[in-house]
Parts: C-alpha cells; sequence; structure tokens
C-alpha cells in the first residue's frame, strides 16, 4: 500500500499550496480594499509618483532631472553633476546636494545611489506603505510566490502519481481508480491556479492596484510642453522619456562611472 503514502504526500502539497494561495490573496484583497479607502482622495505628488513607477532610484532621477531643470544642479554629458545652488528646496534635493558632496562636484551614478538609500527616499517610501499605495517589502513576493508553490505542487502530484502507477499493486486495486484519486490534487491546483490568473489583481513591484490606478489617472490628466509635463514623464516613465540630448548623455555616463567609482573604492 505503498501507493496510499504517495497519495497522502500529493494531498498534502497540494492542500498547503492551495491553503497559502488563499491566504495570500485574502490578504492582498484586504489591503486592497482598505488602500482605495485612503487614497480616493489622495494626489500624487511627483516623488510619490516616481517611487510607485521605478522605486528609490526613480525617485533620485527624478529630483536631478528637477534641480537641472531649474538651473540649480549641471547635468553635464560627461556624466558629472555640478552644485550651481547648495540650496536645496525640499528634503530630496538636499540629500541629491549631500551625496554629490562638499566639493559641490560628483559623478551621477554614486549622487544616485546615495541619494536612492537616504532616508527622505526611504520615509517617502512608509508612507505609500502606510496609505496602501505602495506594496510592502516583505508582501511584494507573496502572491507570486504562493503561485509558484502552487505550481511546484501541480508538478509533485503529478509525479507522485505516475510514480504510484508504475509501482506493483495489489491484484484488488485497479490502476484507473488510482489514477482517479491521484487526479482530485491535481485538479485542485489546476482550478486553483486558473481562479488565480482570473481573479488576482496584478501588482507591480512599487505600486499596488490603487497605486497604478493613481498612476494611471496621472498620466490622463498630465498636461503637455511644460515643466510638470516634462518631469511627470520622468517619474512615470524613467530617464529614457527625456528628450533632451544633453541629459540623455548625462545619465547614458552613470553606469560607467558607477563601475569605475566602485573599483576606486571597493
Amino acid at each position: 500500500m505503498f501507493w496510499v503514502l504517495l497519495l497522502l504526500l500529493a494531498w498534502a502539497a497540494a492542500g498547503t499550496a492551495c491553503t497559502r494561495l488563499c491566504l495570500a490573496a485574502v490578504r492582498a484583497a484586504t489591503l486592497e480594499t482598505d488602500a482605495v479607502s485612503a487614497g480616493r482622495d489622495h494626489t500624487l505628488t511627483l516623488y510619490e509618483a516616481a517611487f510607485l513607477s521605478g522605486g528609490p532610484r526613480r525617485v533620485a532621477d527624478l529630483t536631478l532631472v528637477s534641480m537641472a531643470r531649474q538651473r540649480r544642479l549641471l547635468l553635464a554629458h560627461t556624466g558629472w553633476a555640478t552644485v550651481v545652488d547648495p540650496r536645496g528646496r525640499d528634503e530630496m534635493e538636499r540629500s541629491v546636494i549631500g551625496a554629490i558632496g562638499p566639493e559641490g562636484q560628483s559623478p551621477i551614478a554614486p549622487v544616485r545611489t546615495a541619494a536612492a538609500h537616504a532616508d527622505p527616499v526611504r520615509a517617502l517610501a512608509d508612507r505609500l506603505v502606510g496609505a496602501g499605495l505602495a506594496v510592502p517589502e516583505d508582501g511584494r513576493p507573496s502572491v507570486a510566490s504562493a503561485l509558484r508553490q502552487v505550481q511546484a505542487a501541480a508538478v509533485a502530484v503529478t509525479v507522485l502519481g505516475a510514480t504510484a502507477l508504475l509501482l506493483p499493486v495489489p491484484a484488488d486495486m485497479p490502476r484507473p481508480l488510482m489514477a482517479m484519486w491521484f487526479a482530485l490534487p491535481l485538479i485542485l491546483t489546476l482550478s486553483s491556479l486558473v481562479i488565480a490568473r482570473f481573479e488576482a489583481r496584478p501588482y507591480s513591484r512599487w505600486a499596488s492596484p490603487a497605486g497604478q490606478r493613481l498612476l494611471g489617472a496621472l498620466a490622463r490628466h498630465t498636461g503637455s510642453g511644460d515643466d510638470r509635463a516634462f518631469l511627470t514623464s520622468v517619474a512615470v516613465r524613467g530617464v529614457h522619456a527625456i528628450g533632451e540630448p544633453d541629459l540623455r548623455a548625462a545619465f547614458a555616463h552613470r553606469e560607467q562611472h558607477l563601475e569605475r567609482y566602485l573599483d576606486h573604492n571597493g
């Protein structure tokens, strides 16, 4: 009766995985309901839009581009940033100026990295998570990993069933009946995957569904041809949205400078 043990293992794998998926989906739905209530009247700032679209590094990029547009920071096509006005207008700008250092000049790559990990960006992330607009760091993989576990369980049930069918069985146990017993946990896992495919809400790496809706509304209601529209495009789409050749060249050099910086300081 070794096949019974394999059947129990199949049910254990399927039941555990499907239960975890259900719990993760319920938790995500609860967060989504709270986020809809909290974010219904929320108007995104550009920093918030940048974080929800691309995370901490996008916030640093937006700050650099915003200061450059206002001629308070020079971003050279060689990939260097130079401070023109050392008075930051908010915490994000002050963190960028602090990252550039007392000499007032630095490669863009280390400045971007330091600003992305500064306290103002962490505080921004905490506020967005608290409002239900950003996905908590420990909650990002929950639904996705639960789905992967269900997929693995479906494979495991199939393997266990095939193994049981290949083993010698008592004469009074028809193999079709045995296959039917293993088909039940397989149906459970496959049906859970199908339901999750249509019911699970899509999460990006940073924004919850409520945050994604606000991002969509921000993009739809943004005008064109002014600084606000330009910076909104950078916040939502990243530095690749920059149409100015000098700025694009400045950011194109950042990874090269980052590698040199790490080699020099590593």
